[in-house]
């Protein structure tokens, strides 16, 4: 093997792997985001279920039309 044609080689190979430790990263900052967005949606639907607890107590019915219709 020639010298140029290695040195050729080893830049591939770091280039490649720099490009993997990018897309690791990326990886890692969506996970991160996945799991706050869930935590978000978690909270929304445990308030949601508690406003309509609140709502179905309350005396006056929410769908009812008024009398002028």
């Amino acid at each position: 093997m020639d010298e140029e044609r290695l040195v050729k080689i080893e830049m591939k190979i770091e280039f490649q792997e720099q490009t993997i430790k990018e897309l690791n990263d990326v990886i890692c900052e969506q996970q991160n985001e996945i799991q706050r967005l869930s935590k978000i949606c978690d909270l929304l639907s445990k308030q949601g279920e508690e406003f309509s607890e609140f709502t179905s107590r309350i005396d006056a019915p929410a769908n009812e039309k008024p009398p002028h219709y």
